[in-house]
């Protein structure tokens, strides 16, 4: 009897010491990393636009109970859109704020939503948007690429260290094209325009410099970029919308607990819609800003606007198969037709 006591005991004392070597190996193992995500954005430090990304941040931070961070690289510090795109690819970054130029280095079929002068509005735009969304991304997400939420920096307009009324004026000056994008530049060059390829990282000391005399934004991205001070003339013409998109690499948003991805994304999307709200408010103001500091604003009477839509309207032969696939390209304006028949009816 007293033996088996023994032994029961030495049991019990075996099983409580393995517990205790449980417990404490369980309290000295280290808490589980968050998952880091690293976003680049062009937009520029401190700025209106910057902080806006900041309080997405700072929200997933907050929703994940610090599961998620995020670290932003703004104002370029990681290079241009084809720069973070190509980083992203190799796993250095994770995602990006993009403009379509990034967004096509994914997809080229988003410029079929930012062809010149073929919208008239933003409504026309985002009617297409919506049209053409699914496929998009869809698109995005085969080439590893999930959207967290689509927006725009404004319409397009011409500035220029000379004023720019017509199209004739803009091919006598060294016009901005985005490095990386040759057939952009072709196409520039096939019109008797004169576009120098550059990263957007070097457009300010180009402007400085003379390599480049003029270049292309919408007043939003001008203003808080200070470009147009070495280009203070602007024509007062829309060009196209500068379309872009929070997008996020497949395998990083993969590393998301599932449970949190739905919270995560409806605040990069209610950021997206935050985002873009203040930009339609902010173009008159920031025109008027830069007015007060020096910019011209050159007008564009009907006839002069005629010459500018027959001059876009000449580059869709060389758009359409080459920048934009071409089913892209015609579903994109077969969509506009169609929301204009809608408007016209509606008229009625």
């Amino acid at each position: 009897m007293a033996s088996t006591l023994t032994r029961v005991r030495r049991v019990l004392t075996a099983a409580a010491a393995a517990a205790a070597c449980i417990v404490i190996a369980t309290a000295t193992l280290p808490a589980q990393a968050p998952v880091l995500i690293k976003m680049a954005t062009l937009v520029p430090d401190g700025s209106s636009w910057h902080l806006v990304l900041k309080e997405v941040a700072a929200q997933w931070g907050k929703v994940s109970a610090g599961r998620v961070k995020v670290n932003l690289y703004a104002g370029g510090s990681a290079g241009d859109d084809p720069g973070v795109v190509l980083k992203m690819n190799l796993g250095t970054l994770n995602a990006a704020v993009l403009s379509s130029v990034g967004v096509a280095e994914i997809d080229k079929s988003v410029y079929a939503l930012s062809l010149p002068m073929a919208y008239n509005d933003d409504e026309e735009v985002y009617y297409v948007l919506g049209k053409m969304r699914p496929r998009l991304e869809a698109n995005m997400l085969a080439r590893g690429f999930v959207v967290l939420n689509w927006a725009d920096g404004g319409w397009v307009q011409f500035f220029a260290q000379k004023p720019v009324a017509t199209p004739d004026d803009l091919r006598k000056l060294k016009l901005f094209s985005w490095a990386g994008d040759p057939k952009s530049t072709e196409i520039w060059q096939s019109a008797g325009f004169n576009p120098v390829a550059l990263p957007s990282t070097e457009l300010a000391t180009s402007l400085q410099t003379g390599l480049t005399q003029a270049f292309s934004a919408p007043p939003q991205v001008a203003a808080l970029t200070n470009y147009y001070a070495n280009a203070n003339n602007m024509t007062d013409m829309r060009w196209a919308l500068m379309l872009g998109a929070t997008v996020i690499k497949k395998d990083a948003w993969a590393r998301i607990p599932a449970e949190l991805q739905p919270q995560l994304l409806k605040i990069a999307q209610d950021a997206g819609a935050k985002l873009q709200d203040a930009i339609r408010k902010s173009r008159d103001a920031d025109v008027a800003a830069m007015k007060t500091k020096g910019l011209n604003v050159v007008t564009v009477d009907a006839a002069t606007f005629e010459m500018w839509r027959k001059t876009a309207e000449s580059l869709y032969p060389k758009i359409r198969g080459v920048l934009v696939p071409a089913d892209a390209f015609d579903d994109a304006l077969r969509y506009r037709d169609e929301y204009r028949t809608q408007q016209a009816a509606a008229k009625k």
